[in-house]
């Protein structure tokens, strides 16, 4: 059976062959060096995934504005439509049932869902496509 004062002189012994063999000048600065390397690596990594997350929710955000400049634009159509003589024409005829001189009126029955389908015109809107390199040169250097 082993000894209380065996055990300490073994404890001792493992301690001071430790001390001599593993905590060495060297062993702990190439420790340290391993450590900073480390945390240097994980910070770039970190740093370049947000800045990938970044760059996806400015492409969003510049489609969407993209979008909302074409529906404005549109809107200022439509609004410069709706001011001419010709639409306020055609809307007294519609709505009153006016018309000019000499003209007769015809009634026609309303388009059916095909037809009303079939010109039903939306807009697109155009992105760039972006080569494999051009994507990384982006995500690596984004612009300020």
């Amino acid at each position: 059976m082993i000894t209380m004062d065996r055990l300490k002189n073994k404890g001792r012994q493992l301690a001071y062959r430790v001390k001599k063999d593993y905590l060495t000048l060297n062993n702990v600065v190439l420790v340290a060096a391993l450590i900073f390397c480390a945390s240097w690596v994980w910070a770039s990594v970190s740093t370049m995934s947000r800045n990938w997350e970044l760059e996806k929710k400015l492409e969003a955000r510049q489609l969407h504005l993209a979008k909302l400049k074409l529906e404005i634009a549109n809107m200022e159509l439509e609004r410069e439509y709706y001011r001419t003589e010709e639409y306020q024409e055609l809307m007294a005829r519609e709505k009153q049932g006016k018309m000019l001189e000499g003209e007769t009126m015809v009634v026609l029955p309303e388009n059916s869902k095909a037809a009303k389908e079939k010109y039903n015109q939306t807009q697109m809107i155009v992105t760039e496509e972006k080569s494999n390199f051009e994507s990384w040169m982006s995500f690596l250097f984004p612009r300020s």
